[in-house]
């Protein structure tokens, strides 16, 4: 799965990592919709760093068709509200 992180670019994520991956959609979405602002950041950049340190990252030059796009790391909680499905950023 080709996953993009808005303003950094792409990687290459293994389908096996998206059930610990949605774990941590889990968390922030329950975050958003608690309003839990610090709980929110903390999660986002958590979910961010799996990604990047499990993926492997495409080429700048590479532009691949993205499955997945996740917020920037200083995305706000109504960016991110825009972004989501009813699963989260990260479906299933």
């Amino acid at each position: 799965m080709i996953v993009r992180i808005m303003g950094e670019g792409q990687v290459s994520l293994a389908d096996g990592h998206l059930a610990e991956l949605n774990k941590l959609d889990d968390e922030l979405l329950a975050e958003m919709e608690n309003g839990d602002g610090p709980g929110f950041r903390r999660t986002l950049q958590a979910l961010l760093t799996r990604v990047r340190d499990l993926g492997e990252p495409l080429p700048d030059d590479s532009l691949e068709p993205s499955e997945l796009i996740l917020p920037s790391p200083d995305a706000t909680l109504e960016e991110v509200r825009e972004l989501l499905s009813d699963d989260g950023l990260i479906p299933g």
